[in-house]
C-alpha cells in the first residue's frame, strides 16, 4: 500500500464554483497508484467542495443563485457578525455542502462520471487563496 499527498491552491474572486478537476487528475496520474481512493479536503470553514456537472455552466450559476436565495445575509439573524455580512452565511453554506470528497481510482484512472467535475465552492465575497488537500492511497 502506498500513499501520496499534495496541496492545491485555488484562487477565487468571490462567490461561485471553481473547477480544480484537471489539477486533481494530474496529481492522481502522477501518483503511480493504480487502484485506490482519492480524498479531497478543503482546509477552510467558509468554502466547500462539490462534484458537479462540468458541461453546462448554467448549472454552476444556478447553484450559486440557489444558495443566495436559501441562506439569508440578514445580519440581524446571527450572533457571529464581526467579519461582515457574508461570513456567517458562508459558514452555513459550507455546513449545507461538503468539506471532503472521495473518488475511487481503478486501473490508474479515477472514476468520475463523464459530466462530473471537482469544484471548490467559494462562499465569501472577497477573493481568497483556498487550500485543497489531496490524498491518494492504494496500490
Amino acid at each position: 500500500m502506498k500513499q501520496k499527498f499534495h496541496t492545491l491552491e485555488v484562487n477565487t474572486k468571490g462567490p461561485g464554483l471553481y473547477d480544480f478537476t484537471r489539477d486533481a487528475e494530474t496529481f492522481v496520474e502522477g501518483s503511480g497508484i493504480r487502484d485506490g481512493l482519492l480524498t479531497c479536503f478543503v482546509r477552510h470553514t467558509s468554502a466547500s467542495l462539490l462534484i458537479q456537472e462540468n458541461a453546462d455552466p448554467d448549472v454552476l450559476r444556478d447553484l450559486e443563485n440557489f444558495m443566495r436565495r436559501t441562506v439569508s445575509r440578514d445580519m440581524g439573524l446571527y450572533r457571529h457578525t464581526t467579519e461582515g455580512p457574508d461570513d456567517m452565511p458562508a459558514h452555513i453554506r459550507s455546513a449545507l455542502t461538503q468539506t471532503s470528497l472521495s473518488i475511487p481510482v481503478r486501473d490508474g484512472e479515477w472514476l468520475l462520471g463523464t459530466w462530473q467535475g471537482l469544484y471548490l465552492f467559494e462562499h465569501r465575497d472577497r477573493p481568497h487563496g483556498r487550500e485543497v488537500a489531496l490524498h491518494v492511497i492504494g496500490e
